[in-house]
């Protein structure tokens, strides 16, 4: 049971800061404005670990490659915790293998929170800041369902259908890890 706490709190830890680090290099690259409070939010949370890895890892054109490094870095260290954790029973060599699905799967459950918060925010608040800094983040994943998909009543269907690719998407990750580490 102690096992399952320390892997609950590292998985909590590392996906709010590890997904700073995405939403923080997804925000660079869109060139989102960061007065906003998601922008402040993402600075100060990422600001510590990003601006020192900085100095050492270069940004790649409009990638800010010490965000992403970041990011790995800190499913890295949870893989590593928890292998150590579990007597490391397992080759070590399989952690940082971990950390890359860990990374992509965040990257998934990062874009479909943003999608979920997208459409509540359209429903209720669509004239609000934290509404357009949303909306200019879901827009280019978006863009290519919107161009297949037409209006149904007046109701765009896209976010819900990248929503279903998403989890398939999950789905197949998860697969794809689980018969690797067999």
């Amino acid at each position: 049971m102690l096992y399952q706490i320390i892997s609950f709190v590292l998985e909590v830890a590392t996906s709010l800061f590890g997904g700073a680090c995405l939403l923080r290099l997804y925000m660079q690259h869109q060139r989102v404005p960061f007065g906003n409070p998601v922008g402040r939010f993402v600075f100060a949370l990422t600001d510590g670990l990003v601006l020192h890895l900085r100095r050492v890892v270069p940004s790649t054109g409009r990638w800010d490659m010490a965000s992403l490094v970041g990011a790995y870095l800190l499913n890295l260290t949870q893989f590593g915790l928890l292998w150590l954790l579990a007597g490391g029973l397992a080759a070590v060599g399989w952690v940082p293998l971990l950390a890359v699905f860990g990374l992509v799967q965040m990257a998934i459950s990062g874009l479909t929170g943003l999608l979920i918060v997208y459409a509540i925010l359209s429903w209720t608040q669509a004239g609000s800041p934290l509404s357009a800094v949303i909306d200019r983040l879901c827009a280019p994943f978006l863009a290519p369902f919107r161009r297949i998909l037409p209006l149904v009543g007046g109701i765009d269907l896209s976010p819900l259908v990248l929503l279903v690719v998403l989890q398939v998407a999950a789905m197949v990750l998860a697969s794809l890890q689980q018969s690797m580490l067999r």
